[in-house]
């Protein structure tokens, strides 16, 4: 008989600037979708997922269920609802745009926001839209020893083409259970 797989129930954060694509990302990851036309978040989003992941503290994999709490990508909602939205949250997802180099710089105020209510939990970055490398605003030195100096371990996805996306998201689970372990 096999036994049931454990479960770990997960509280993960979107964090990043407006239209940088973490709606996207979580559409294109628990849906498979993409949309070109670009609709902000207002308020919070609260959208789950369940994967199977290594468990770094056994032999058998386990189950996490992956509760994805997309934010309002702007400041001011940020700070008026942290208490609510933060509350509880056991990782960040720090999104950055690769065509917008404020978008990466941003991500200390963003990290900082979160830590304030849930702690120090682990943060995973990921520079989206890295189909657009033509327009590319981010060298990558510069994404390199911004993660590197955070000790954020990081990825590059591109929600459009889907590209990177379920490596990023498998990315932050892992780095989360590792942090426990």
């Amino acid at each position: 008989m096999k036994m049931p797989l454990e479960v770990v129930k997960l509280k993960i954060c979107m964090a990043g600037e407006g239209a940088v694509g973490k709606t996207s990302l979580i559409r294109r990851y628990v849906l498979d979708q993409y949309d070109d036309r670009y609709i902000a978040t207002l308020g919070t989003k609260i959208t789950k997922k369940s994967l199977t992941v290594p468990n770094p503290a056994g032999s058998d994999p386990l189950q996490a269920d992956v509760i994805l709490w997309d934010i309002m990508g702007t400041s001011t909602v940020r700070e008026l609802l942290k208490e609510a939205y933060y509350h509880g949250a056991q990782g960040i997802l720090a999104v950055a745009d690769l065509t917008r180099r404020d978008t990466l710089i941003a991500l200390d105020e963003w990290a900082r926001s979160i830590r304030s209510v849930a702690g120090d939990i682990p943060t995973y970055g990921v520079v989206n839209k890295a189909d657009l490398e033509t327009e590319r605003a981010l060298p990558r030195a510069d994404v390199e020893s911004f993660f590197r100096s955070r000790g954020w371990p990081w990825s590059y996805a591109s929600a459009k083409t889907g590209a990177g996306v379920h490596e990023t998201f498998v990315g932050i689970v892992k780095h989360v259970l590792e942090s426990r372990a």
